[in-house]
């Protein structure tokens, strides 16, 4: 017989926190319920494809992005030429353009989120586990920056640091984090007072390896909904900066410009506006259907109602 002393149920909890053993079972669950959602299943299909699309396209396309055709400017779309979606002001291909602007508002949305999140989750669980002093400071300074015009302190990143691509995408994502900040504090707060928290500090582990291993895991949840929600907010805030002139630069092209340069030729070309702006709705539109898919998967009500 082992003479090995079982663990109690607080150093199991210390160890493993509320999911432990249970948290393959618990995603499986959710996942069983998100696949039974139609509507998020496939807008979660049509996004893997447009993903696809905005890589394989402009790499596979007879006709480059930036490279104008004289002859064939403010064409209708038409078989000639692989110009599926006509040309634009420039005789440039509408379809290369389309899906090389498709892989920027993506690519804008997947970075500013990233960076969002990185700053949101730092910020939100450090303040909501440290707590009093600390919390009451680090929100305050959070509370500072929601008061400020969100679009003045974008265009103001951009003047300061110029417009190149990279930049923009940290500057819109370095905004943006301040919801999920006050997320995360919220959670964090709720989390810190649970069992297997107050059994982790009991045993001494550092505060640090606390929020790392037992708070930020159990964020989980929440944090995929909210990825799902704000990467088709970082693309419209691109898109109207875009709109705006501010975002993209020529030769480089993405939805929001697309469809600023498409508003202009309304009436002498519509398919301008039409394909980038049909094409932005639809992510728009996917990326929503399976955030809501992914609340409801989640959300444990809902699956022990279900």
């Amino acid at each position: 017989m082992s003479t090995t002393p079982p663990k109690t149920p607080a150093a199991t909890a210390a160890t493993t926190g509320p999911r432990g053993a249970a948290e393959g079972g618990l995603w499986a669950d959710a996942f069983g319920v998100l696949r039974r959602n139609r509507a998020a299943m496939v807008a979660a299909a049509t996004l893997a494809l447009l993903a696809v699309l905005v890589v394989v396209v402009p790499a596979v396309s007879p006709n480059a992005f930036d490279r104008p055709d004289w002859d064939h400017i403010s064409a209708p779309p038409a078989l000639e030429g692989g110009r599926l979606f006509g040309t634009d002001s420039l005789g440039r291909d509408l379809l290369t353009r389309t899906f090389y602007g498709g892989r920027m508002s993506l690519l804008v949305g997947l970075v500013a989120t990233l960076v969002s999140l990185v700053l949101g989750i730092t910020w939100g669980a450090v303040a909501g586990y440290a707590g009093g002093r600390v919390d009451r400071v680090m929100m305050r300074i959070v509370d500072i920056l929601y008061a400020l015009p969100f679009m003045f302190l974008v265009i103001l990143l951009m003047v300061l640091f110029g417009r190149n691509i990279l930049l923009i995408f940290v500057a819109i994502g370095a905004i943006n984090w301040l919801d999920m900040a006050r997320i995360v504090r919220g959670q964090t707060l709720g989390l810190k007072e649970r069992e297997f928290v107050e059994a982790a500090r009991a045993m001494g582990v550092p505060p640090g390896a606390i929020i790392r291993r037992h708070i930020v895991p159990n964020l989980l949840g929440v944090v995929a909904v909210y990825v799902t929600l704000t990467i088709p907010q970082v693309i419209l805030v691109e898109s109207f900066l875009s709109f705006l002139g501010l975002g993209v630069q020529e030769p480089m092209t993405s939805w929001g410009a697309l469809v600023n340069e498409g508003a202009q030729e309304l009436e002498t070309a519509p398919w301008s506006l039409v394909f980038p702006a049909a094409f932005l709705a639809v992510t728009l539109l996917c990326f929503n259907f399976l955030g809501d898919g992914l609340r409801d998967a989640l959300d444990p009500r809902d699956r022990s109602a279900g």
